[in-house]
């Protein structure tokens, strides 16, 4: 049974009961209390305190029940500090040194809103549409509808090889980087392309997918947005023997790890209003290499990286085996 603590009433009835020389146990019975919070009551009374007296004395009191707030070590704080300043997350953080830090997940997250982390330091919030609002963009036609891939490839979810794409758009609209996403490992791949046009992205995209010449069919399938920039798809797809898919218009949540990786982009080292002419390759790749050495709880505590070159390193025994 639950414990109640004494009222305001319960206290002036004591306090009655006590003056008029009532025994405890007949002021238990009546209060249907203990008797021993009824002995606390009224050896207070027998010092000269009052009910009201002794009720203030309680809600003092009462300040230092409960557990107290956690108090992480500077050890711990700069641990946590040092990898948010790397991109991590709580969830992960925690999970890769849940012997090192002694307080839960939500309660890191509940130190933030004290003040002892920065919410400016925690990933992103993506944003919301308007209710109602209708998408006029993507009416590209004559183009592989999404809801074909299932058909195709039945074990997409469970296999490696099944990449996601997008553009982030550089400053005024003038430049661009093509971004790759693979399902499985969740590596990110950042591409430097020289325009906007179909035709530079279709060239960039050329020239990463040949440097895997010597693995065909490693990558089985990518799925774009509609956006006019993949319009040269079919040349992709016959180059490479590739299938690619297009997500519904405004739908970006069928293309989710790729959008989530977009944003981790922006959030280190390409936020919006970036110019991408000029950027290098390598710098792009630098980019990618920092986030995809981030561990991931959806892979074990395991990093992108680390989870692409093993699938990579099982698809060259297998074509090295056929050689043989």
């Amino acid at each position: 049974m639950t414990y109640t603590h004494l009222s305001t009433n319960e206290l002036v009835m004591i306090e009655a009961y006590y003056q008029i020389g009532k025994k405890v146990i007949d002021i238990a019975k009546a209060l249907n209390r203990s008797r021993q919070t009824i002995y606390r009551v009224i050896a207070m009374l027998k010092k000269g305190y009052s009910a009201y007296e002794y009720y203030e004395q309680y809600k003092k009191n009462k300040c230092y029940c409960g557990r107290g707030k956690t108090q992480l070590s500077k050890k711990e704080r700069a641990l946590i500090q040092a990898h948010l300043d790397k991109g991590w997350n709580f969830d992960v953080i925690k999970g890769v040194y849940h012997k090192k830090i002694s307080c839960s997940m939500r309660t890191l997250y509940r130190l933030v809103e004290r003040g002892v982390f920065k919410k400016e330091d925690l990933p992103w919030k993506g944003k919301r549409r308007a209710n109602g609002r209708k998408e006029t963009r993507g009416k590209q036609a004559f183009v592989r509808d999404i809801h074909e891939r299932a058909k195709y490839y039945p074990a997409f979810k469970e296999e490696f090889g099944h990449l996601e794409g997008d553009t982030i758009v550089g400053k005024n609209h003038q430049s661009a980087v093509i971004t790759l996403v693979e399902r499985k490992s969740k590596a990110i791949i950042t591409l430097q392309t020289d325009g906007r046009k179909a035709q530079d992205i279709q060239k960039a995209i050329n020239r990463w997918m040949s440097s895997f010449s010597t693995l065909p069919h490693l990558f089985k399938s990518i799925t774009f947005d509609r956006g006019k920039e993949f319009s040269d798809w079919k040349t992709i797809a016959n180059a490479h023997d590739i299938d690619i898919f297009f997500a519904d218009p405004g739908c970006p949540s069928q293309r989710g790890l790729n959008e989530h990786s977009n944003g981790l982009l922006r959030r280190h080292g390409l936020p919006k209003q970036t110019d991408f002419i000029g950027m290098t390759q390598s710098y792009l790749s630098s980019i990618a290499h920092k986030i995809n050495m981030i561990p991931r709880k959806s892979l074990g505590y395991k990093t992108p990286y680390h989870v692409f070159l093993i699938y990579l390193k099982e698809a060259l025994k297998k074509a090295m085996s056929k050689n043989v």
